[in-house]
């Protein structure tokens, strides 16, 4: 088991949104994030779930992780993903990464890093009980701007017993 969880900006932007981020201290107790990932979910603009977001800031669980490591360069990502590697690559013990984007987890893999993306935290939720229907919350989460494959949902589906 990961004895560190850091998250990238969008599932905690997603979890924030549908009302999950409890799944996500339920699941993994603490979860830390870059200084980079917090300036981009809580410092650029007004939008629903920020709030919620600096509630769990507060409450200690949602940490702010600032552990300067420079190496490696990743330019072809965005700076949340990059800092969310790096931190990873320099923590030397088991880390699980909480990200979407598939250019960040395709990086994150050839660094011999665990990756976790929204779906599978809601797969996860299900099989903890945390929620009563993984279909439903995919349902919501397809009426948002939020872009997920219907081959991931199927994916997670079938997992928890949901697949049609």
């Amino acid at each position: 088991m990961a004895r560190l969880v850091l998250s990238d900006a969008s599932p905690l932007i997603v979890f924030a949104r549908l009302d999950g981020l409890d799944w996500l201290r339920a699941l993994f107790g603490t979860v830390c994030l870059p200084a980079m990932v917090r300036t981009e979910i809580l410092d650029r603009g007004d939008w629903p779930g920020r709030e919620a977001l600096r509630a769990a800031l507060a409450a200690g669980w949602l940490q702010v992780r600032d552990d300067a490591i420079a190496a490696p360069q990743l330019p072809d990502l965005d700076e949340g993903e990059a800092a969310c590697i790096r931190l990873a690559i320099g923590h030397g013990e088991p880390v699980l990464i909480l990200m979407d984007e598939r250019a960040g987890r395709a990086v994150a893999a050839e660094h011999g890093l665990a990756v976790a993306g929204t779906a599978a935290v809601i797969g996860m939720a299900k099989q903890h009980g945390l929620i009563p229907s993984a279909r439903v919350v995919f349902e919501a989460l397809l009426k948002s701007d939020f872009r997920i494959s219907r081959a991931a949902i199927q994916t997670v589906l079938e997992r928890v017993g949901e697949a049609d």
